[in-house]
């Protein structure tokens, strides 16, 4: 299992295997997405969204409407002032 540290800047460097893996060249970005609460998968951002087609399928809460996003939106902006 590949491991970092995480430096005092909150930077870690990606081991070279796990690079390789996602196909990671310098500049590349990644996401880091919420798999489960406390869990995250790396994502190399570099990719076509037509490679996460089904990754996550079943792991979705109810839908919601346009109403209750713009409702969040809206919250979530309040706080960040």
């Amino acid at each position: 299992m590949a491991t970092a540290t995480l430096t005092s800047k909150g930077q870690i460097t990606v081991p070279k295997s796990v690079r390789e893996a996602l196909g990671l060249d310098s500049g590349d970005r990644v996401e880091f997405v919420e798999t489960e609460k406390g869990e995250f998968a790396i994502i190399a951002a570099t990719r076509s969204i037509q490679e996460l087609n089904g990754k996550y399928r079943g792991r979705r809460g109810k839908p919601v409407s346009i109403e209750e996003m713009n409702a969040a939106t809206r919250k979530r902006a309040a706080r960040s002032r």
